[in-house]
This record gives structure tokens, C-alpha cells and sequence, in this order.
């Protein structure tokens, strides 16, 4: 679409925000099949709902009244959110999902375990709500979303602002090179002032969505939960969806922490979806749902017949940045404001082999508004 030229990537003329979409629509198969895919859509959604309501039910009720013995209270949370996220998974097609450990340096494999405990951080890029899922179903962690200062939309290029000017084709001066594509300048970085932890269903629905109002409840820092948390907790610099081309630029959600990090091990990881078929639509959820997000995405996955996938890739624990033989010079040349963030983009986007993108979600506000606009 022409009129979202403007947030096209500079360097790679990748288009982060909208949804992927088939080359091709036609095919013989397509509608005949329809009214199956229909059926199964509905039948599957429906299953989807109820095991969102029994998750509900028990971790609101019967959790609750388990709260003072502890003990129990942890093994039946855990297990019911663990059971019911791979469930769901199941449900819609998700039969089984590799995982692969991708180390830096070749033959520096000795360490395969990981697992994160209680206060460990786990890092991740974010695309779908379907990382929700997996991620609630491998470790049960502590999701929290980020709290940030509301970003004025954009209306002009200041002078201080990194201009992007996509112009595709080649620079010959004919063809594709003399169209001429709206540009627009990246949004400088806004402070991450907090985080807020979230249940599973509310991580769920803020899919696609861009940072929280400080207006809009309490939050806290980051180190403050981590301290307090009784698992994992698992953070996407990112702070919105991207529908999975490319890296987004991190915000700096790790401002204080040293590298190598001694406070907790911090777990590294990257999931990534196959490209669309005119059978099988986007997995990535990049524009959340006016209403009962992401319902509507969850419909068109469920209508998919052939068991669906994605892949998950992790870096050893003994390549993390925590790891005390760490070395930031190997990853990042030169030391940033936020250290940590710097390598975590680095390593993620290596391990994913995932180009990085120069706009953030302070950009995604802009597109965001300008999406709906068009829509109206």
C-alpha cells in the first residue's frame, strides 16, 4: 500500500507494521474449500473461548482461595496455565514446535539447559499472541508491559530527527526511481517510566497495542518486579508487535544494568513465522482489533486445515550477557545508554537471522493513527 510508503525501513525497504500478506489469491481450491474452513474456524474459536473462561475461573477463583498455602496455590496456577496454553496450541494446529540453540561460536553447545527460574529475565522478540501462548506453556513467567509517556503524533521533520527517504528501484532516474515516496522522520526515542505485570489473557489482548498511559494505573521498574517475582519474567524490548520482517529498534527497557549482568540470568530468544499462503494467513498480529483483540486473528488462524508451525531459537546460557565470561565488545562495538538492550537487539537478530529496523513503537503510534484514519 502506497500510502503507508512513508514507514518503510530506509536501509532494507522493509514495511514493519502492516500484516503480510499471499502473493497470490487465486487458486481453484480456494472456495470450495471455504465452507469447511468456515466450520472449523467457528468450532475451533469457540473451544479457544471456553478454555480462556475455564482459565479465567480457575486462576480467579480457585486460585485465589488456595492464596494462603502458598504451596498449593503455585502448583495449581502453574499447571493450569501451563496444561491450558499448550491446549490451546493444540487446538489450533500447533502439533509440535521445534526448538533449536543457536550459539554465537561454533561447537559452544556444552550447556543445552535452559531453564529459568524464579527473577531470571527472558528476553524475546514480539509478533503474535501465539509467543504468548508458547512462552506461557514452557516456563509459566510473569508477563509485564511497559508504561511510557503518550508520544505526540508526527506531523513534520524536525532538524535533530534521523530523516528516512525510501526511493525504490534503482537511482538511474527512470522506472521505480522517479516515484516519488513520502518521507518522514524517525521518532526519537521516548523513557520507558515503568513496567505493570499483566495477567496471561490481558498480555494476550494488549497484542499489537503500543505502551501503557502512566494515567492508566500503578506501575513499578522493572528490577523492582524482578526482585518480587516468583518466576520468570519475560520482557519484549520491542514494547509492541512487529509483523515479524524485521527486527523493531529496542526501547531502552534495561536502563542500570551492568553487562555481564550479575543480578539474574538473562535468557535470550527469538520466534519466527512462516511467510502466508493463500491456505494459510499471517501468524503475526501487528494491528491489534478494535474490539475483542485479537478475536478476529484468532478466527482466521483457526481456519487453517494443515497443521501449523513456528520456529523457536535460543541462545546458551553460556553466550547470555550474563554470563560472566561475556564479552560486550564482541557484540557491541561501542557501549549505548542501555548496554544491555544494545546486545540483546544484536544477539536476537543474529540467532534470527532477522534484519534490524530503525523504527520503534513511538513510530507504530504514528502508524497506528494513520491506519485507523484510512480505515474510517
Amino acid at each position: 500500500m502506497e500510502k503507508f510508503s512513508a514507514f518503510r525501513d530506509p536501509g532494507t525497504g522493509i514495511q514493519p507494521f502492516l500484516p503480510p500478506v499471499p502473493s497470490s489469491e487465486n487458486d481453484i481450491f480456494l472456495s470450495p474449500l471455504a465452507p469447511v474452513r468456515v466450520t472449523l474456524a467457528v468450532l475451533r474459536t469457540l473451544v479457544v473461548i471456553v478454555i480462556a473462561v475455564l482459565h479465567f475461573i480457575l486462576i480467579n477463583a480457585l486460585c485465589t482461595l488456595l492464596i494462603p498455602v502458598p504451596p498449593f496455590h503455585r502448583l495449581i496456577e502453574g499447571a493450569s496455565t501451563i496444561t491450558l496454553s499448550r491446549l490451546t496450541l493444540y487446538v489450533l494446529g500447533f502439533l509440535w514446535i521445534p526448538e533449536e540453540q543457536v550459539a554465537r561460536k561454533r561447537g559452544n553447545l556444552s550447556d543445552t539447559c535452559w531453564s529459568p527460574k524464579a527473577g531470571d529475565i527472558i528476553v524475546s522478540n514480539w509478533s503474535s499472541w501465539i509467543d504468548i501462548l508458547w512462552l506461557s506453556y514452557r516456563f509459566n513467567p510473569i508477563f509485564v508491559l511497559p508504561v511510557a509517556d503518550e508520544t505526540k503524533l508526527q506531523t513534520s521533520s524536525a532538524p535533530d530527527e534521523q530523516t528516512i527517504s525510501y526511493r525504490p528501484g534503482r537511482k538511474t532516474g527512470t522506472g521505480s526511481a522517479a516515484i516519488s515516496v513520502p518521507t518522514r522522520s524517525i521518532s526519537p526515542r521516548l523513557p520507558i517510566r515503568g513496567f505493570r505485570r499483566v495477567s496471561l489473557l490481558s498480555m494476550v489482548r494488549a497484542t499489537g497495542d503500543t505502551p501503557l498511559s502512566p494515567s492508566s494505573g500503578s506501575f513499578s521498574s522493572l528490577e523492582d518486579i524482578r526482585q518480587s517475582a516468583e518466576r520468570p519474567v519475560v520482557v519484549f524490548p520491542e514494547c509492541t508487535t512487529s509483523n515479524g520482517r524485521g527486527l523493531l529498534r529496542f526501547a531502552r527497557v534495561f536502563e542500570g544494568y551492568n553487562v555481564p549482568v550479575k543480578k539474574c540470568n538473562v535468557f535470550i530468544m527469538c520466534t519466527r513465522y512462516n511467510p502466508p499462503t493463500i491456505f494459510q494467513p499471517s501468524l503475526t498480529h501487528s494491528i491489534p482489533s478494535s474490539t475483542f483483540n485479537p478475536l478476529y486473528h484468532l478466527f482466521s488462524v483457526a481456519s487453517v486445515l494443515s497443521p501449523q508451525t513456528m520456529s523457536v531459537r535460543m541462545l546458551p546460557l553460556s553466550e547470555s550477557p550474563s554470563s560472566q565470561l561475556f564479552v560486550v565488545s564482541e557484540v557491541v562495538p561501542d557501549l549505548a545508554v542501555d548496554t544491555l538492550s544494545e546486545v540483546c537487539a544484536v544477539l536476537i537478530a543474529r540467532i534470527g537471522k532477522m534484519k534490524r529496523i530503525g523504527f520503534g513503537w513511538e513510530d507504530k503510534v504514528s502508524f497506528l493513527d494513520l491506519y485507523s484514519g484510512r480505515r474510517k
